[in-house]
């Protein structure tokens, strides 16, 4: 997962959850932010698509077919230019990273990162520079996620006994790609148990005491709220004087993520229309040893690390509130553009993918991110929009991927 958040709204998908997450008692827990009801539209139909490819590994895998004009799509000029700052930051990435999407390749993208520099115009910047994809069957489903808060504090003390952990020195990063080219874009975590590669230690484990070569950064209050901070990624720790600090992604064990929320409806612990994430955090916090029990099926556990600056996605770069998506590498080049027609306005419009997050997988999934605040969490919390997701590459793309093993099509006119 990324160094994000993935919170997704009450009961989509029950994947995640969102809400500021806060101990019980604390003057805030009872005052969560109102969901933001949404301003309803008509998003564009996605094109029809004979190579759509259902179990597709990637974007080029899932079967391509050319969007409509980045001219007809009605960019706003405000949000085109909030993309254009994003568009320059992501650019070095672009043109350095691997694509894992099979679309592009880094030196697609140094004509649209030139100009990008000295473009005054972003409306104008964007119909030049790109032309639009549509990967599989173009449907789009979007959540909403942000900066979340819980209490906590650098050093133990009666009531901060949570650990929040850093990165272990013995937590390894494998790019299976260097052994095999078969293996390209793959990479695994683990530890070494004397002469053999194993899995890093689950969830269960580290709780458990298995772990022993973590940086302990600061103490949370609630186990509840660091399991949903982890989850999200990156938040603010408020600390017994009211200041703050802030965590942020740093690594992950390699373990699989697991939503509890949907394993809590299946299992018939939440009852009908209770499965928001108020419900199911006074579920988790009644039934402390059940709680944690489940908790622990979510293998997956974050590390995380102080930050000094800006909150700052999974390319290392700083992100923007109503303008960062979170999104599946495999299927969205990071860096990349991103036109979304969706039934609710708040997410229509031009996005720049520059986070990745664990429950954000597949094509034409995505996870909106709205910032830090009282208004950020109102319309994160309510984020559940569908619709048609169109990816912006670099002129010519579409052209180059027809005559390779794509399945892309030929651009409409």
């Amino acid at each position: 997962m990324s160094k994000w958040s993935i919170v997704l709204v009450s009961a989509a998908l029950l994947s995640a959850c969102s809400g500021r997450i806060v101990p019980p008692g604390s003057p805030s827990a009872s005052v969560p932010a109102p969901v933001r009801r949404p301003v309803a539209s008509t998003p564009l139909p996605p094109i029809t698509n004979n190579n759509a490819v259902a179990g597709g590994t990637n974007a080029a895998g899932a079967g391509l077919i050319a969007g409509p004009a980045v001219s007809s799509l009605g960019l706003d000029r405000v949000r085109a230019a909030k993309a254009l700052a994003a568009f320059r930051l992501s650019c070095r990435e672009l043109m350095r990273r691997a694509d894992q999407s099979g679309l592009t390749r880094g030196a697609d993208w140094q004509p649209a990162c030139t100009a990008a520099q000295t473009a005054s115009d972003p409306q104008a910047f964007f119909a030049t520079n790109f032309e639009t994809v549509q990967v599989g069957d173009g449907k789009a489903f979007a959540t909403g996620y942000y900066i979340p808060e819980i209490l906590g504090s650098r050093e133990r003390r009666k009531g901060y006994d949570v650990p929040i952990y850093g990165r272990p020195t013995d937590l390894i990063d494998v790019d299976l790609g260097k052994f095999s080219d078969s293996l390209k874009g793959k990479s695994i975590r683990g530890r070494v148990d004397g002469r053999n590669f194993v899995p890093y230690y689950d969830r269960a484990q580290i709780e458990s005491g298995a772990m022993t070569n973590a940086p302990i950064i600061g103490w949370a209050a609630d186990p509840v709220a660091l399991f949903f901070l982890q989850v999200q990624g990156s938040g603010d720790v408020r600390q017994p004087d009211g200041s703050t600090f802030r965590i942020g992604y740093d690594s992950q064990n390699g373990r699989d993520y697991t939503g509890i929320g949907k394993l809590m409806k299946d299992r018939g612990l939440l009852q009908p229309g209770r499965a928001s994430m108020q419900d199911i955090v006074a579920w988790l916090r009644a039934n402390p040893v059940q709680g944690r029990d489940i908790m622990r099926e979510n293998r997956s556990y974050v590390f995380f690390r102080v930050l000094d600056g800006p909150a700052l996605g999974a390319l290392g770069l700083p992100v923007t509130g109503g303008i960062t998506v979170a999104a599946d590498a495999k299927f969205i080049p990071l860096g990349a553009p991103v036109f979304l027609s969706m039934d609710r306005i708040d997410a229509t419009g031009l996005w720049i993918a520059q986070d990745t997050g664990g429950a954000i997988k597949g094509s034409n999934r995505i996870d909106t991110f709205w910032g830090s605040g009282r208004e950020a969490e109102a319309i994160a919390g309510g984020m559940s929009a569908r619709g048609t997701a169109f990816i912006l590459v670099p002129r010519g793309t579409l052209a180059r991927l027809q005559g390779g093993a794509s399945g892309g099509t030929t651009p409409q006119p």
